[in-house]
C-alpha cells in the first residue's frame, strides 16, 4: 500500500513539475512576441527636434516651452530674461501609434498643427530602427496682409515633413537621423526656394535614471547664399520627475515651431549669441 501510495505523490509531483515548466514555457513565449524596443527618447522633441516617441493611447500632454533672449545681452537685459518668446502646445494620442497636436506660438503669432504617426519599431535581434512619420502645417497670423501686394491667405502657410529614424544602441545612447521636407508659400528672401531641404539628427546620453543629455542640429541644404539665419544647434539636459519631463535648452533657434527653427535661427554659437529655455510636458 505504501509502495502504490509512494508511486501516486511521485505521478503528481511529476505532473505538477511538467505543467509549472509549461506555464514558464508559456510565459517565456509571451515575453518574447513583444521585443520592441522602447524609451529611445524619453521627450516628445530631443531638444528641438521630434523625436521617436509618441503621445500613448488616450494620454493627454501639455508642453509650455520658453525660449528667452540671446545672453548676448549680458546683465543689462539679464542675459535674455526680460524677453521671452513661449509656445503652448496640446498633443493627444488617438492610438499608440498615431499623435495629433496643435500649437500657438508668440513668434509670428504662429498656429500650428501637427500629426506623428509610428511606422515600425526597433525589434531586438531584429529591425534595428524605430522609424516615426511627423508631418506639420504652420499658419502666421501675424502678416499684415495689406502690407503686401497681391497677398492671399495661402502666403501665411508653410508646411513641413520628417522620417524620423532612431536607434536606442544600449541602456544609455541613442541616436536619431531626421530627412526633412519644408514647403514655405510665403519667403521674405526672394532668392530663398520656396521648397527647401534639410537633415538633422540628433542624440541622446542617460546620465542616471532621471537625467540625460541631449543634442540635435540641422543641416539646411538649400538655404539661400545671403540668408540672415544659420543652421540651429541645440543642447539639453532631461529631467524626468514623476507625470513630467523637463528640458533645459540652449540653443541658437528662438523660434519653437517645427518649420520655424529651421529656417529662422538668428544666434550665432561662435558670436556667443544663443538663447536659454525649457520645455516642460505634462501628461494627463
Amino acid at each position: 500500500m505504501k509502495n502504490y501510495l509512494f508511486l501516486v505523490l511521485l505521478l503528481l509531483s511529476s505532473l505538477k513539475i511538467i505543467a509549472q515548466e509549461d506555464l514558464l514555457k508559456e510565459l517565456d513565449d509571451q515575453v518574447k512576441v513583444d521585443s520592441s524596443i522602447i524609451s529611445v527618447f524619453k521627450g516628445l522633441k530631443i531638444v528641438n527636434l521630434e523625436s521617436t516617441k509618441l503621445v500613448a493611447k488616450k494620454d493627454f500632454y501639455f508642453v509650455i516651452a520658453h525660449r528667452f533672449g540671446s545672453v548676448k545681452g549680458g546683465i543689462k537685459q539679464l542675459f535674455g530674461l526680460d524677453q521671452s518668446s513661449i509656445r503652448f502646445s496640446f498633443i493627444f494620442g488617438l492610438t499608440d501609434n498615431l499623435n495629433v497636436g496643435v500649437s500657438r506660438s508668440s513668434f509670428n503669432k504662429t498656429y500650428d498643427f501637427t500629426i506623428k504617426y509610428k511606422i515600425i519599431n526597433q525589434q531586438e535581434n531584429s529591425f534595428p530602427f524605430t522609424i516615426v512619420g511627423f508631418n506639420g502645417l504652420a499658419i502666421n497670423s501675424q502678416i499684415e496682409s495689406s502690407n503686401y501686394l497681391n497677398f492671399e491667405f495661402k502666403h501665411r502657410l508653410a508646411y513641413i515633413s520628417e522620417l524620423l529614424i532612431s536607434r536606442k544602441v544600449n541602456d544609455y545612447f541613442s541616436i536619431q537621423i531626421v530627412p526633412i521636407i519644408i514647403h514655405e508659400n510665403y519667403v521674405e528672401n526672394i532668392i530663398q526656394d520656396n521648397t527647401q531641404y534639410a537633415l538633422g539628427g540628433g542624440l541622446r546620453y542617460k546620465i542616471s535614471n532621471f537625467i540625460s543629455l541631449s543634442l540635435d542640429y540641422v543641416n539646411h541644404l538649400n538655404r539661400a547664399k545671403n540668408s540672415l539665419y544659420n543652421n540651429p544647434l541645440s543642447i539639453g539636459v532631461d529631467i524626468e520627475t514623476g507625470g513630467h519631463i523637463f528640458q533645459l535648452i540652449f540653443s541658437n533657434a528662438q523660434t519653437m515651431y517645427d518649420s520655424g527653427f529651421i529656417t529662422n535661427a538668428s544666434g550665432d554659437w561662435g558670436d556667443g549669441n544663443f538663447f536659454f529655455g525649457f520645455n516642460l510636458s505634462r501628461v494627463f
